[in-house]
């Protein structure tokens, strides 16, 4: 089973989630990082910067990739699929990095959450 952590108190996030948490099948499980108080698997900052994936293998998937690989667990995976193709990724990863940051740095500023 794959775990996807993601921030429960950014608005965007959340309805993405409850968007995947309809479709998805029992092979992801979602996590709020908010839910697992100081026992976060990796650093709670970093988890809350970008999305985690954490692979039935152990691997972990970040960001765009991570994206990818939990919609993979829905009817429409292959629509978000593109978004991992050659030329289109390295875009598509300095868009999300981008958005990331200012996405974290609204919600949450200087501070670390």
């Amino acid at each position: 089973m794959d775990t996807l952590y993601y921030d429960g108190r950014c608005p965007l996030c959340r309805r993405e989630m409850a968007w995947l948490a309809r479709l998805k099948r029992e092979s992801l499980h979602l996590v709020d990082i908010h839910g697992l108080g100081d026992a976060t698997p990796l650093p709670r900052r970093d988890m809350l910067e970008v999305l985690h994936l954490r692979t039935s293998d152990g691997l972990w998937v970040t960001g765009v990739d991570a994206t990818v690989r939990a919609w993979r667990h829905t009817p429409i995976g292959l629509l978000w699929q593109w978004l991992a193709w050659g030329p289109v990724r390295p875009l598509a990863t300095r868009v999300y990095r981008r958005w990331a940051a200012q996405r974290y740095a609204r919600l949450y500023g200087c501070r670390t959450p």
